[in-house]
């Protein structure tokens, strides 16, 4: 009997090693750019970097999808720290403001009368309609979402609720009425991260219509905050 060991095979150091899989970046908020974009304009104005360079990362900050993209903007400027860090691989982030879900219901309300909710301004995750002899006007073209999913329960008698989002999110619905109109133009974003808005109607004898508005998208509203910050 042979009672020699064999060698063992040793492993072959060029041959690369299995990884874990890398955690999803997190994605960056409007907050996010504006707070490297502030970092940016301190630095131009201390001549710590020229009109040039700074035209250069500003247009990068409002490109940029991830905070990995933003941190190297701003990695050799002394305001760095202030800046969103980049998430670390073993954290499980979601991509919305955990509080935005957590908002109180708002309440619109025409009775033989209109109202209308539009602007840049920020929008719950919940959206009461009641419309009697009356017209509501939600317009969320500019709107800043804080939560993935937008609920908007619109009843109209004898009234009209109308609702228009950009065209780069997901729009669903479903309701129904009497001798009335419910119509919802759905559509899916092709961004899976996109918001949600969905509509719930009821009307009798009115009107409850929601739609997106084509050449309207939320990435609209960054090209607007790009220009502020070169007009300072």
């Amino acid at each position: 009997m042979d009672l020699e060991k064999k060698p063992q095979k040793q492993p072959d150091p060029a041959t690369p090693r299995p990884t874990a899989p890398a955690a999803p970046a997190m994605r960056a908020s409007d907050a996010d750019r504006d707070r490297v974009a502030d970092i940016l304009r301190e630095a131009l104005a201390e001549g710590r970097l020229d009109a040039e360079e700074h035209g250069e990362r500003i247009d990068a900050v409002y490109r940029a999808k991830t905070l990995g993209e933003l941190e190297p903007l701003v990695r050799d400027l002394p305001a760095a720290a202030t800046a969103p860090a980049a998430p670390r691989a073993d954290v499980a982030y979601g991509t919305y403001d955990p509080a935005g879900a957590a908002g109180e219901e708002e309440k619109l309300v025409a009775v033989f009368s209109s109202t209308s909710l539009r602007g840049r301004r920020r929008i719950g995750p919940r959206t009461a309609a009641f419309a009697l002899f009356g017209n509501i006007e939600i317009d969320l073209t500019e709107t800043t979402f804080t939560q993935r999913l937008t609920t908007i329960n619109a009843t109209s008698i004898f009234g009209n609720v109308e609702v228009t989002v950009p065209e780069n999110v997901s729009l669903r619905g479903t309701g129904g009425g009497v001798f009335s109109n419910f119509e919802v133009d759905t559509q899916e974003a092709d961004d899976p991260e996109a918001p949600v808005v969905v509509v719930n109607g009821y009307s009798v004898f009115g009107n409850v219509e929601a739609r997106p508005r084509r050449g309207k998208r939320i990435a609209d509203l960054l090209h607007d905050k790009l220009r502020k910050h070169l007009e300072r």
